[in-house]
Order: C-alpha cells, then structure tokens, then sequence
C-alpha cells in the first residue's frame, strides 16, 4: 500500500514539475500556419481568447484556451490591441502576444450618424472598405437573432450612432451587434433615469419618440422643446402630426417633397391618420434625442412650425400656430 502510495506522490509531483515545461514548451514553440507569413485581423474589443480564436479561424494552429491563459499569466490579458497582424514562420504564440500588445497595424473607421435609418446604414456597411459584408441576404429577424436580440425585436432604430473602429476583414455582423448592445446600453440608462409620468410605457416607445424627435431637430437646443410637443400631444391624445414619419411610410416613393395626398397614405407610420407612435423607431437616435426625449422641457407647447433658419417657433394653441405659420411659412402646411 505504500509502496503505491509513493508511487502516486511520485507521479503527481512529476506531473506538477512537467506541466510548466510543457506549457512553456508550447508558448515557445512556432505556431503552425495554413500558408506563411499569415496576414490576420483582430477585431476591436477581442479578449485573448477571442483575438486567438480569430487568429485561428483565419488559418493559423492557435489553442485560444492556452493563449488566454498565457495572457492572464504575463499580465496581458486585458492589453491585447485590434489590428491586423502578420505572422512569419517560426513566429511562437509568446511573440505573437508581445506583438498584439504593441499593435498590430491600422484600423478603419465607419461613421454612423444620427437619424440615418437601417437601409442607410446596411449600405455603409456594404461599401465599407475592409468589412466583410456577412449581413447580406439576412433579413431583419435573422439578423436581430444573430446579434442576440429578443425574439421579435426588428431592426430598425436599434444601432447606436457613432464612429466605430474596426480591423479590415472585421465581420459587418460583429460591428452590428457592437452598435445594437451600444444602443441597448444608451437606453437602459437613460430609460432608468427618465422624467417621472411620461406616456411611455417602456424603452422600446423611448427609443420610437426619440428617433422621431431625432428627425424633427433642426438645432441641438430645440430638442427638448420638440420632444415637449410630441409628449403633450401623446397625454392629450392628439396625433403627432410629424412630416418625418409620414417621410418613412412613403419609403422610395418620397421625391424629396411632402404633397398634400402624401398626408393620406394608409400605414402605421403615418402619425397624420394614425394616433399614438409607429409601430417601431423611423431612423438611429442619438444619445441626445434620446436624452431630451425622457427629458422634455416643462410647458404646454402643442405645435412647432419652422422658422428656416433650422429653428423652431412653438406655440400652446393652434390660433398662435396659425400665426407662427403665416409668419414664417410662405405656403401653409397641415398644422403639426
């Protein structure tokens, strides 16, 4: 019974002295590559074992398992840098971590604005240089489901607006999901700190009205004062009246102008005919669209007109709009 005893410390003590050196052996050891040099991307945000698992998929024998946990040994674990990176034969996994926390190379930029709608942004992405374009043929509930959003949810109004940094031959797909959980962030935390009893039920409606004012802004400092109008017309019951959704519903048939028949169209979107918010948001808000939506300016405001100047007059009653519109309007439009 000792004698196994012994044998058993033995071979545990063995196994604890050889398990370094074997480690050490495969951190040292020339990475096994599908061609060389191998020119790899890894993505923005990538932890060790994501940038490894890249890596890997990309033609080169990388354990990313091993390769974190070399990272988190070495203190690098949270150092690793997006870029494109080149890996010559010979190339062990420690120096290709040393490198990745030098830098690799340089990396590309999208700029998505405020108020652009899905369609707009789907053709970035497709013209972006150096984004594989993995989005094309999805629709929007297979897309939705890739990036991990509820079931149901659709796309439109959900991609935060920003300048996103990426790698060439980054997935257009991953830089979605970045910008949707971007979004999902933004208005959780606006949505936690709104104005008390505003007539909305939950963020998704936040995020509608926003993306309504969004497109209704001339200039910055009218937003919470066009998101006062819309929140005083949803407590009143009245239709919100917005050029922009009528815009949307009208989709390629918009020929840049608003006719009067346009006013009639027979969609959801139309806020004209329709009481209530569309059935989703009508383009990407912004954090401050969103902001002065949970946030409206206190007054009784019911109507704006524009002055031309990319500001807004507003009145509390319809006379004092009528008037604001023969004042600032050359041809009368429907009161909003």
């Amino acid at each position: 019974m000792r004698a196994k005893t012994r044998w058993f410390v033995s071979l545990s003590l063995a196994a604890v002295l050889l398990l370094p050196a074997a480690f050490g052996w495969w951190a040292l050891r020339p990475i096994a590559l599908a061609q060389a040099p191998l020119e790899v991307s890894v993505h923005v945000g990538s932890t060790a074992r994501g940038a490894a698992r890249q890596v890997h998929e990309q033609g080169a024998g990388l354990s990313p398992t091993l390769f974190a946990l070399l990272a988190r040994l070495l203190g690098d674990a949270t150092r690793l840098q997006a870029g494109n990176y080149l890996i010559d034969a010979g190339t062990s996994p420690w120096q290709l971590l040393q490198r990745m926390v030098r830098g690799g190379g340089r990396l590309l930029k999208l700029t998505v604005p405020e108020g652009w709608t899905y369609a707009q942004l789907l053709t970035a992405l497709a013209h972006a240089p150096g984004l594989v374009d993995d989005v094309a043929g999805l629709d929007g509930a297979q897309l939705m489901q890739r990036i991990g959003a509820p079931a149901g949810q659709l796309p439109e109004g959900w991609f935060f607006p920003d300048t996103y940094m990426y790698a060439p031959g980054s997935s257009a797909l991953q830089l979605l999901e970045r910008g949707y959980h971007a979004m999902r962030r933004q208005l959780e935390q606006a949505w936690a700190a709104r104005a008390p009893d505003l007539p909305l039920r939950d963020p998704e409606q936040a995020l509608t009205l926003a993306s309504i004012v969004e497109r209704e802004t001339g200039r910055a400092d009218d937003r919470a004062r066009v998101a006062e109008v819309f929140v005083n017309r949803l407590r009143a019951g009245m239709p919100l009246q917005s050029d922009p959704t009528v815009i949307y519903a009208l989709g390629p048939r918009y020929d840049g102008r608003l006719h009067r028949a346009d006013m009639r169209v027979d969609s959801p979107y139309n806020t004209y005919i329709r009481n209530g918010l569309p059935p989703t948001p009508i383009a990407l808000p912004g954090a401050a669209a969103i902001d002065a939506t949970l946030h409206p300016a206190p007054g009784r405001a019911l109507y704006f007109v524009a002055r031309g100047d990319g500001s807004s007059a507003f009145s509390d009653t319809l006379q004092q709009h009528d008037a604001a519109i023969d004042r600032y309007m050359i041809k009368r439009k429907p009161a909003r």
